[in-house]
């Protein structure tokens, strides 16, 4: 019996049977020939997703006019025709595994600032002024005609390459739902002021895709239950919309946020700071006021939780981003009632989307690298594998090797596997990480390695072992501040501040604005402190993390975390922090500070060890600091090369 049975029950939309309630939520093509086009590594990207057993697999950012709706290069242009033979392969790729193929299609109006950097006149509904101060411009009646057999021309488009559905972008602050919205839509004519003018833009793409695809084929919509900012519009005019909406399509997919509000992007894609299922609200809600089968997206990525949204009806239909990025095969896994690797929510994912447009995920190496590692060889022969040090990056690298084979034993100088992420296991934000590194124990000791704790490997050890590999994953320890006072009993490091959260007095000062200080700062903030971040360079660092920034920018504004930036840390007593700001000495009162301002990578100690044994990789902290995603990546690709050569 299904541990899950109303997650996989059929759901018939249109004439189309989808074998599961569990869908892969538009995600952004990003791996491009020439910028407009998906190649193979793209498309295994999204097939990968219906390998993993996901009843409908979407391919997000599909322009249906590349003249005046595109907002930025990488996106696909769905309005060439030469788009159509590789869109066969991708579409392909997913119905063969039974998965329905679909395609977002989308109109950015008023942020399509890629195509008025080209020098094209940007239209909205009505005439204003953008957060950047670009102009645009009330759309004309021929221009609005022209965009509605665009949409129709690009289903239409979809639907002869392979795809089994459509997904109009209604959502997140584009085009369809800038004509929706009150707060927006300003005109005077039949397309602006009532929510039946508003919505005579939208139902008319919705009429033309119909008559373009045909009776039967699946059309989704996707809004926003709420804009969730006074600048939009709120729950009621959400439900205003899809009742508007009923009977027009096949699925209500609703989401909540604008995309181009930075205040509640995190919001729109849930950060760590919210609830799994965060945004389910918004499409139970809907659900209430419409006969159409609603969809929920955000956050979805417990299948006990998914399980309830849809046996209680909240939701029809569950559709997950990251999630089955952090699993592939998530819907595999909840079906046969198997563990399921844990979406930290961390937007490292989308992050790298943003800075190099490519799609990588913290704790799921396979992720960007799908052909790799669906053609890799097996090892060329069995080897003793001993891994020194417990966290991130070893029990990745205990995991994979222990997979492919070999004998792997994983030595932990602590008494237990995590490494220093464990001093975080008691933060309610950090409940993800938490997560994944049980997880990744479950997996050790599920593989068969054999876990030594209390034990560090020195060279001494590593010659009684005699391995034919080591891989030292050893990590990294604080910097230590060169300054007087930094060894007083009231200054702490990071984790010495995670471990005995107590010992912090009511006025806190965090020395170091990277990520490290910043989440200390947010949790201790959380538990009623006063708390300053003093950062020597002239704004706070993301680490690369963009997307996670935003949340923490949100999470400091909400909490009256105060920052000094440019700001360089002279001395600590018993008072506070002395610094330098501007020329000017400044001064931070404080009963208690905290110094995050880096770490020592510890790699005199990992390469003692290489020449212990014929094959030898560092990963992780013990090279330079690194990230969940680098430490997994190189761990993961350590443990892979072992074997591929014969000793």
């Amino acid at each position: 019996m299904l541990k899950y049975p109303h997650l996989f029950e059929p759901i018939r939309l249109g004439n189309t049977v989808f074998k599961n309630r569990l869908f892969g939520a538009p995600i952004s093509g990003r791996i491009f020939e020439n910028l407009s086009w998906s190649n193979e590594n793209d498309i295994a990207f999204f097939e990968q997703k219906a390998i993993g057993g996901a009843a409908s697999v979407c391919l997000g950012d599909c322009v249906v006019d590349s003249k005046l709706g595109k907002s930025r290069e990488p996106t696909l242009s769905f309005d060439d025709p030469a788009c159509e033979r590789v869109m066969n392969q991708l579409a392909g790729a997913i119905r063969r595994h039974g998965a329905v193929a679909s395609v977002e299609l989308q109109h950015t109006g008023i942020y399509a600032h890629l195509s008025r950097e080209r020098g094209e006149v940007i239209y909205g509904p009505s005439e204003g002024v953008d957060s950047e101060g670009n102009v645009y411009y009330e759309m004309p009646e021929d221009v609005i005609e022209y965009i509605i057999e665009a949409f129709a021309a690009a289903a239409a488009r979809a639907k002869r390459c392979g795809f089994g559905m459509v997904t109009l972008h209604g959502g997140h602050g584009w085009l369809l739902s800038q004509f929706m919205s009150s707060k927006v839509n300003k005109r005077k004519d039949r397309w602006g002021g009532s929510v039946e003018n508003r919505m005579r833009f939208p139902i008319a793409v919705c009429q033309a895709v119909r008559r373009a695809v045909g009776p039967g084929f699946p059309i989704e919509i996707r809004i926003s239950g709420s804009e969730v900012t006074p600048l939009g519009y709120d729950l009621d005019e959400g439900i205003a919309i899809a009742k508007m909406l009923d009977g027009h399509v096949d699925l209500i997919h609703v989401s909540a946020g604008h995309h181009e509000r930075p205040e509640v992007f995190t919001v729109t894609h849930p950060s760590l700071f919210m609830e799994d299922s965060a945004n389910i609200i918004y499409a139970a809600e809907i659900k209430k006021h419409v006969k159409t089968p609603v969809a929920s997206v955000g956050a979805h990525c417990d299948p006990e939780l998914m399980e309830e949204i849809i046996a209680s009806g909240k939701a029809d239909v569950i559709q997950m981003a990251r999630a089955i990025m952090a699993d592939s095969d998530l819907p595999r896994k909840a079906r046969a009632g198997e563990d399921v690797r844990p979406c930290l929510r961390c937007l490292a994912c989308f992050s790298h989307i943003i800075t190099n447009y490519q799609t990588y995920c913290a704790v799921n190496p396979l992720i960007g690298r799908e052909l790799e590692y669906r053609f890799a060889q097996p090892p060329a022969e069995n080897k003793t594998v001993l891994i020194a040090g417990g966290g991130v990056g070893g029990l990745q690298a205990a995991v994979t090797a222990a997979r492919n084979g070999h004998k792997v034993i994983l030595c932990e100088k602590s008494d237990k596997l995590g490494g220093v992420l464990r001093c975080e296991d008691h933060v309610p934000f950090k409940k993800k990480i938490k997560e994944y590194l049980d997880y990744q124990v479950r997996m050790v000791e599920k593989a068969g390695v054999e876990v030594r704790l209390n034990t560090e490997v020195t060279p001494e050890y590593a010659e009684e072992i005699k391995p034919d590999v080591i891989i030292a994953a050893l990590g990294a320890r604080p910097v230590c501040l060169p300054i007087s006072g930094a060894d007083l009993p009231h200054v702490f490091t990071a984790e010495g501040m995670y471990g005995a959260p107590d010992q912090a007095g009511e006025r806190v000062v965090v020395l170091g604005g990277g990520l490290v200080g910043q989440e200390l700062a947010v949790y201790l903030a959380g538990m009623g402190r006063d708390v300053t971040i003093v950062e020597m360079q002239p704004a706070l660092n993301s680490g690369g993390n963009v997307l996670h920034q935003m949340a923490l920018d949100v999470e400091i504004q909400r909490l009256g975390i105060k920052t000094s930036l440019s700001t360089k840390a002279l001395a600590i007593d018993e008072k506070g922090v002395s610094a330098e700001r501007d020329g000017e000495t400044v001064f931070f009162p404080a009963n208690t500070v905290v110094c995050a301002v880096g770490q020592v990578p510890l790699s005199e100690e990992a390469y003692a060890l290489s020449s212990c044994a014929p094959e030898f990789y560092v990963v992780g902290d013990c090279t330079e600091p690194k990230n969940i995603m680098q430490a997994t990546s190189m761990a993961d690709a350590a443990a892979r090369n072992i074997g591929r050569f014969s000793s």
